[in-house]
């Protein structure tokens, strides 16, 4: 398997304060770490479906990071602050899946995964 190359989109990048400097380093640098641990685990499996497997994990953390920093954006409307990070921060994760889906046949394979693990979880789809 390939590995993958990810980056912050300028539009997220464009959305922040002026004065962010700091959040944008701060993206740049997570991108580039979740970029390096998925390409490690990439490179050092034994096997296309172990790194599908691994890719799939990562998946689903940027997915449960994308909700935890969408649950922020009411809460911090509710008490009058400016929720542009809690958005920008969500916009990115939600951008990380879609760049991993979008890589060659990544986007299928990861696919193939999550539905293998449902199943093996256990759920069906339709009535019994």
């Amino acid at each position: 398997m390939e590995t993958v190359s990810l980056g912050v989109p300028e539009p997220i990048l464009d959305s922040l304060p002026a004065d962010s400097e700091d959040t944008r380093k701060d993206m740049q640098q997570a991108v580039a770490g979740w970029e390096r641990r998925i390409n490690d685990a990439i490179e050092a499996a034994d096997s296309d479906e172990e790194a599908v497997s691994y890719v799939v994990d990562a998946v689903e953390r940027l997915e449960s990071r994308l909700e935890r920093f969408d649950e922020f954006v009411p809460e911090l409307r509710a008490w009058g602050q400016s929720p542009i990070y809690a958005i920008s921060w969500r916009n990115l994760y939600a951008e990380l899946v879609a760049q991993l889906y979008d890589h060659d046949e990544l986007g299928a394979a990861l696919d193939r995964e999550r539905n293998q693990r449902l199943v093996e979880d256990g759920i069906r789809f339709g009535s019994a």
